[in-house]
């Protein structure tokens, strides 16, 4: 007798539904995502029990027919994918056919759907037909999911809690409104509105509406293009930073994808505006031909194979850096107040009222101030090409750590650890690029001692040091002798600095990569090097410090991402003090 036989269309679709339905966020993935292809404008899912009960998909898309309402029922049945070569141009969300049997096949659906003026009732319980008849005639379709998992106890089992499950459809349907702003989205569970957007097809808006005033206020409009990709979206200020990638939302021809190297070209953008443990919101849209992208690698769809990724990475790193370095990035200290709703108005108009407040306040109350620093009169400071407009007067350090300075705008706090920490970066950054390197011979050799492990390694990379600049040779058992170094280390802490590089080399051996090299050597002596918080300087050291701040590249986060300069405006000021009751 034979063992191999085919398996029935009822456990095949309950195999599939392993794949497809993982949890209760995939089964609104699939609803949804069916009710955009069929050019729903207005789609509302009600959730009981944060789907455990019940989930049900309401939208005004184009229907179907009695027949293909039946037939949707059917594994790999499909109108998105007729031959193979439609494959290669994919540009609908679904394609493969087989998230509605699946779905069905593992709890009781209702499908109420209507086309010319022909309603049709489909009714399915554990991918048995149970009803079939004509029904009331309503624009779109309405399909609901009782009893999710009702015959797979095994698997409703490994379903996790009511509050994990919701916030998994929340991000979803937040994620899908972002990836397709011209359509209107509600979530509601229990009766209770969890997402509501506008589908006002206006990104920014869609963004104030999922994430509120204070993250849209200060996203940062990124567009740009290449022969193969369109890129547009928005990037926050690195003031708004979250603990995960979870806000890495990035969205390839309308579908909203998970891509290790998009991740890594939006990260690598932010390095020095952020601590490496925080990640920026982001949501990017890129259109490129559907035939450089495959979507079929994986059941969810959302893992994609991109062709030409090394163009597509700098494109990306490259947009997102320019509008960081071209955007004033000194944070308030004082937060906008939140707005809960939006209404028809656009999210800039409460950006602009705002403002609009803050000059009025400015216009009728002229500040006369003593821009005074200690002693003596001081020449204004101008902060970067792009802060050309921003003139600070130093006045004084609190704590020993923050350098206070006003201007007619307001106060300003920076931290001068961070300040003189991004001073050093850069200038050893600049030194570590230069082609010809300056040196200068040691009155004393500086002796290396180190394991015959980290001897073979350091010996292996003795090219590194040397065309840095430093005069470097062997000397006894596992020992190297340094003679002379780069002009850029500070002095009085040669030997540290020797020491720190090599440590650096020993320890990237395994990946090592120039570029990255230099850079973790600058950020590495810059934070070594810098004076310390509680560290009392004089005045002219302030005023050096705060002139060389002004000429760096990015003046505004140390070389780990955080603040170098806080801004206290005058009018945020008065409202602390209440001078200001509006």
């Amino acid at each position: 007798m034979s063992k191999i036989q085919i398996m029935s269309e009822n456990l095949a679709n309950k195999i599939a539904a392993g794949e497809v339905v993982e949890k209760i966020a995939s089964v609104v993935k699939e609803l949804v995502e069916n009710s955009i292809d069929a050019q729903a404008k207005n789609i509302v899912v009600s959730l009981e029990d944060s789907g455990f009960k019940s989930i049900e998909v309401l939208d005004d898309g184009i229907g179907m027919d009695q027949e293909d309402a039946l037939l949707a029922f059917s594994r790999h049945a499909t109108s998105k994918l007729l031959k193979e070569d439609d494959l290669f141009f994919i540009d609908t969300l679904g394609f493969r056919g087989e998230a509605l049997p699946s779905i069905a096949s593992v709890s009781h659906v209702t499908l109420n759907t209507c086309q010319k003026d022909i309603g049709s009732c489909i009714e399915i319980k554990g991918g048995k037909l149970v009803k079939n008849e004509p029904a009331s005639a309503r624009c779109g379709t309405i399909i609901k999911v009782e009893d999710l998992f009702y015959n797979t106890p095994a698997r409703l089992k490994y379903l996790k809690t009511e509050a994990s499950e919701l916030a998994n459809c929340v991000s979803l349907i937040e994620r899908l409104a972002l990836s397709h702003d011209s359509i209107s989205f509600i979530l509601k569970n229990n009766d209770r509105i969890l997402v509501k957007t506008s589908g006002s097809g206006n990104l920014h808006k869609c963004i104030h509406e999922i994430y509120g005033l204070q993250v849209s206020s200060k996203m940062l409009e990124v567009r740009a293009s290449n022969d193969d990709f369109d890129l547009y979206g928005y990037v926050c200020k690195p003031e708004i930073l979250k603990s995960n990638r979870n806000h890495f939302i990035t969205i390839v021809n309308d579908r909203v994808v998970k891509n290790y190297d998009i991740n890594r070209a939006i990260n690598d953008a932010y390095y020095t505006y952020k601590p490496d443990t925080k990640f920026p919101i982001v949501v990017l849209k890129i259109n490129t031909d559907p035939t450089l992208l495959d979507v079929n690698i994986h059941p969810t769809k959302q893992d994609i194979k991109l062709s030409k990724i090394n163009e597509l990475y700098e494109l990306i790193y490259h947009t997102i850096k320019d509008a960081l370095y071209q955007s004033l990035l000194i944070p308030d200290a004082v937060k906008k107040p939140e707005y809960n709703e939006i209404k028809e108005e656009y999210v800039d108009h409460f950006v602009q009222e705002t403002s609009k407040e803050e000059e009025k306040y400015h216009e009728s109350n002229q500040v006369t101030m003593d821009l005074s620093y200690t002693e003596e009169k001081k020449e204004p400071l101008v902060i970067n090409e792009e802060m050309k407009n921003l003139v600070l007067y130093p006045i004084g350090v609190a704590h020993g750590t923050y350098i206070i300075a006003q201007n007619e705008e307001g106060m300003y706090l920076i931290d001068q650890h961070a300040a003189q920490e991004r001073v050093n970066y850069e200038r050893y950054l600049k030194a570590l690029r230069e082609k010809e390197v300056s040196t200068t011979t040691l009155l004393f050799p500086i002796t290396i001692e180190l394991s015959a492990s980290e001897f073979l390694v350091l010996k292996n990379h003795l090219d590194v040091l040397q065309n840095m600049g430093f005069g470097v040779e062997e000397f006894g058992v596992n020992t190297f002798v340094v003679k002379q170094h780069p002009t850029w280390l500070k002095t009085g802490y040669e030997e540290e600095s020797i020491h720190k590089i090599v440590d650096l080399i020993i320890k990237h051996e395994g990946e090592f990569d120039v570029v990255k090299f230099n850079e973790h050597i600058a950020i590495t002596l810059a934070c070594k090097m810098s004076i310390k918080a509680n560290m009392h300087i004089s005045n002219e050291a302030i005023a050096e410090l705060l002139n060389e701040l002004c000429n760096c590249d990015n003046p505004y986060n140390c070389p780990h991402g955080r603040p170098t300069i806080i801004k206290f405006s005058i009018y945020d000021l008065e409202r602390m003090f209440k001078r200001v009751m509006n």
